[in-house]
């Protein structure tokens, strides 16, 4: 079985790494028991950053790895002791890598120049600890808030050579004998088709201009569609400045003749698409062979004609190569005249907003529920200890100071109504009460509030139940205070 040894597109999954939990602590000493809240808040989760290294050229670290997760923060200790952030983990990766959603297809990073970074999944917030949510209401908070998960995403990375020059052609029309002519690249050079299986890059100096060159290997008639390699190494030209036709001179092939050539690889680049409005320049290539040079010297006025700038080459003997390079030269020197050079930028990808634009949270009516939406109400679920009374009268005090219950009353929520905040599994419910007015301020040190509840923790046939209960009791207690009034 063959190991690859050159990777340009792999699917990647990579995970931030979770906040750590702040913690619920009191700070005790010799004649000093209570000494108020100093639990420490957790640490941050490490990001997941891709860094675009000069030393690497190939996406095969992620073909073997395709899993990855950065560290997590540590959780906060006692005596206001913070729990460490976790380490970014950065995955270097070559210059021109793409980031795209695997599921979506939409563009998420263009990674070009030496330097640029994007963060790819952010690392969680660590949890506060009691001492941060402290105050003048709350003076010993006996809860703290649970470190967030980290970001997860499933992207593709997809790596486009970023060069200035890309030469085309068919198989043995001497691309990488070209290359290795012109620069100091040292491709597989043998009297088969397909020897290049990998894209050759090499760099060439012409004059006061330095610049690099990439040929793709296996391009052939019906290459757009997937025939030969083509197809998968047709990327690699797109961000070059300029193409140049290398064509065979000396094929014995049937049906191959350098103007023939020329329109094949003409129409493949057409159905490709995106590559129109580079410049085309035209080397006939194996001039050192008597019968190419006939055929070159007799195809040159009619390529001419078309507008193409025609050179008579050959890699064996370098005829016609310094003109060539300074034809090259000339292009890419205009290009990066009329174009500014990318500086080193850093990303971070941010998720969309649950909610409308301008509104922290929103309310749909979805199935007999009000479900709400919104990066505040679904951050605080999952900030929240469920099994803590006074950490669940807390999230209360906050969704109302939100508006959430306002709202609520504005759609028409009734109470009893199931109030389902986030979606999936994570989805927490609660029956809607807005008489209930209890929180964290007001029930002190352990409150509680019977609004909040995770769906495993009660069926819906427990809430029901409880709620006839209930009103059975307040229809019991109306009717013993009218029957009092009456005595009276």
């Amino acid at each position: 079985m063959a190991i690859p040894s050159f990777v340009d597109q792999v699917t990647l999954h990579v995970a931030g790494g979770n906040g750590g939990h702040g913690v619920a602590s009191v700070h005790r000493e010799k004649f000093k028991p209570l000494g108020g809240p100093d639990g420490g808040n957790g640490g941050h989760g490490g990001d997941v950053i891709l860094h675009v290294a000069q030393d690497v050229t190939t996406l095969i670290d992620f073909h073997h790895e395709p899993h990855r997760h950065a560290p997590n923060g540590a959780p906060g200790a006692g005596s206001n002791r913070s729990g460490a952030k976790g380490t970014d983990l950065v995955l270097r990766v070559p210059d021109g890598t793409v980031v795209r959603d695997a599921d979506t297809g939409e563009l998420l990073a263009d990674l070009v120049g030496i330097g640029t970074e994007v963060v790819i999944a952010a690392g969680g917030r660590g949890g506060l600890g009691n001492a941060a949510l402290a105050s003048p209401k709350r003076k010993a908070p006996g809860f703290a808030l649970k470190g967030e998960p980290g970001e997860a995403r499933t992207v593709t990375l997809e790596l486009k050579v970023v060069a200035d020059i890309g030469l085309v052609g068919f198989p043995s029309a001497g691309k990488s004998s070209l290359i290795a002519s012109i620069s100091r690249a040292r491709p597989k050079i043998a009297d088969y088709p397909f020897t290049t299986l990998v894209p050759n890059l090499g760099v060439v100096t012409a004059g006061s201009v330095t610049f690099t060159v990439a040929d793709v290997p296996g391009l052939i008639e019906g290459a757009s569609e997937g025939r030969g390699l083509g197809h998968d190494f047709l990327r690699h030209v797109e961000r070059c400045a300029a193409l140049v036709h290398v064509i065979d001179c000396a094929t014995v092939e049937p049906g191959r003749d350098p103007v023939t050539d020329l329109d094949t690889i003409e129409a493949e680049l057409a159905a490709y698409g995106g590559l129109e409005d580079r410049p085309r320049l035209v080397a006939l290539n194996k001039a050192d062979v008597p019968d190419a040079r006939q055929i070159a010297e007799f195809v040159t006025p009619d390529l001419e004609a078309r507008g193409y700038d025609v050179f008579t080459v050959s890699a064996a003997s370098h005829e016609g190569l310094r003109e060539l390079s300074f034809a090259m030269a000339e292009i890419v020197a205009r290009r990066r005249a009329a174009e500014a050079v990318p500086e080193p930028t850093r990303i971070v990808l941010r998720p969309q907003g649950q909610a409308g634009v301008g509104d922290e949270f929103t309310i749909s009516v979805e199935n007999g529920q009000y479900r709400v939406r919104g990066e505040k109400p679904t951050r605080w679920v999952r900030q929240t200890d469920f099994a803590n009374d006074e950490a669940v009268g807390y999230l209360a005090d906050r969704l109302n100071r939100l508006g959430v219950e306002e709202r609520l009353l504005e759609m028409g929520a009734e109470p009893g109504d199931d109030i389902v905040i986030g979606d999936g599994a994570d989805a927490v419910i609660f029956d809607f009460d807005p008489q209930i007015d209890a929180g964290a301020e007001n029930l002190g040190r352990r409150g509680e509030d019977h609004r909040f509840y995770d769906r495993s923790r009660r069926t819906n046939v427990e809430r029901r139940e409880e709620l006839e209960a209930k009103r059975a009791f307040e229809a019991e207690a109306r009717q013993r205070r009218d029957a009092d009034e009456d005595e009276s």
